[in-house]
């Protein structure tokens, strides 16, 4: 086996696919990335038996076709360094043999034949989404995952259709972000039991595998794993196992007060008042009242603050308390420039956040006695 690839993208391929790499593990070949050579293209496969990546690279010299394992790591390491704009790799018997420039390296190789395979995309039935928007749709979502969570489904993002939409939701139980987009479909629409939850590991992947030049995710459900092609990879997840929460249950129907709120001045204030806040008091007061809105919080080891944001709001006085941590991560996947709709009941009841666009994020209020 033997090709020549451009180094800067054969680099980034394997930093993509090193994404679902195990650390540890105690199947040590899981270390490994699968190098599989065809004529003129290459696919890389990473694997950690939950989620898997096939990442292809087109237009790459290949003298000879055939498949390695190449230890991730190291070969990142490598690639890192190197400063020629090319790099040939050539298996010789139990070695591979990496040369570009002045620089050749020479590594043992395992046997590929034990490696776990990742399949193609052949689906003939999946739902199309525009790359830009699932991007936007998973980076507004998957903060609020819980991945330590053994409670329903709350380590993954529930992917839901219906009609031309489609739904991510993501919610560790404090707060829920939930994103709506068009959609259209190849084939069939899906029509699973229940909509699947995809792990936040398999979603980051996806983010992370999209490319400015992409156009589409096709994205095929089935039965216990899910299927995603995006550009040049093919991503494979198994599916969240348990229940994830009734999202709806949760979204406020109505409020007593709507205020128009700007992103920049609105995060800058949350970040000023997340300083003065400690692991036992790390809620803030965040207090409405005509045309302002104030921002206090106390901690005995640290000392106090209050800062002031000048708002458009003309209704009643109303005070509740947020964690700020989960109000600035809402905030920090928005443009600065964004307006935002603030719905309150009341100092006691759930909040809602929300954007033109689809975002609609609900934050639980703490416990004034915290």
């Amino acid at each position: 086996m033997k090709l020549t690839c451009n180094c800067a993208i054969l680099a980034n391929a394997f930093q993509t696919v090193s994404g679902v790499v195990p650390s540890r593990t105690p199947k040590e070949i899981l270390k490994n990335v699968k190098l599989e050579v065809y004529e003129n293209s290459i696919a890389l496969i990473g694997t950690d038996q939950e989620v898997g990546i096939r990442y292809v690279i087109q237009d790459v010299d290949t003298a000879e076709a055939g498949e390695l394992l190449l230890p991730a790591s190291r070969i990142i390491a490598i690639l890192r360094e190197l400063r020629d704009d090319t790099v040939m790799l050539e298996s010789t018997g139990d070695t591979v043999r990496i040369k570009s420039g002045h620089s050749e390296f020479e590594l043992p190789l395992e046997d590929p034949a034990e490696f776990p395979s990742i399949s193609e995309f052949d689906a003939e039935n999946y739902i199309v989404v525009e790359a830009a928007t699932i991007r936007q749709m998973i980076r507004r979502t998957i903060f609020a995952t819980d991945t330590e969570s053994t409670r329903y489904a709350l380590g993954g993002i529930l992917v839901e259709t219906e009609g031309d939409t489609i739904k991510l939701v993501a919610t560790d139980s404090r707060r829920l972000a939930l994103m709506s987009a068009s959609c259209s479909y190849q084939g069939e629409p899906p029509t699973p039991e229940s909509p699947p939850v995809i792990p936040a590991k398999a979603m980051s992947m996806i983010e992370r595998s999209l490319s400015d030049d992409d156009k589409e995710v096709h994205i095929a459900i089935r039965d216990n794993d899910i299927l995603i092609r995006s550009g040049q990879s093919t991503i494979y997840s198994r599916l969240v196992e348990g229940r994830f929460p009734k999202y709806d249950a949760v979204i406020p129907k109505q409020s007593e007060v709507s205020l128009q709120l700007v992103v920049d001045p609105f995060y800058s204030a949350v970040r000023q008042a997340q300083i003065v806040t400690d692991q036992e008091s790390r809620g803030v007061n965040f207090n409405f009242a005509p045309g302002l809105l104030s921002l206090d919080s106390r901690a005995s080891t640290v000392g106090q603050s209050r800062v002031e944001v000048p708002i458009s709001y003309d209704g009643p006085e109303i005070s509740i308390t947020f964690d700020p941590r989960f109000v600035a991560e809402f905030l920090r996947v928005l443009e600065p420039e964004k307006q935002i709709t603030l719905e309150l009941t009341d100092g006691e009841s759930a909040a809602a956040l929300k954007t033109d666009d689809g975002y609609i994020y609900v934050i639980m209020p703490l416990s004034r006695d915290r």
